[in-house]
């Protein structure tokens, strides 16, 4: 008789848990609903002002002196290859 009170008082919680659980679901859906919050705006929009695009990456070129990589706006060509600098290209 006791094990059978048990299990019956056991089902009697776990029934009353999942119903007070599933009354919670739908008291915030119901709030959730009725109160439509304002997303706060994009931290880097700015109204009205069109994004500026990126230029494209500027091609890398190596130089044949010291190995170290430089803009190709910066290349000073010399003898058929690519240099860093004046003062390798005359080494």
């Amino acid at each position: 008789m006791t094990r059978f009170l048990f299990w019956l008082a056991l089902a009697f919680l776990v029934l009353f848990a999942i119903r007070s659980k599933l009354r919670g679901l739908q008291d915030r859906a119901r709030r959730a609903q009725q109160q439509q919050p304002q997303q706060p705006p994009h931290p880097f929009a700015q109204a009205g002002r069109r994004v500026e695009e990126l230029p494209d990456a500027e091609q890398m070129l190596c130089c044949a002196h010291c190995g170290v990589y430089y803009p190709a706006s910066e290349n000073v060509p010399a003898k058929g290859h690519n240099y860093c600098s004046h003062a390798h290209a005359t080494v």
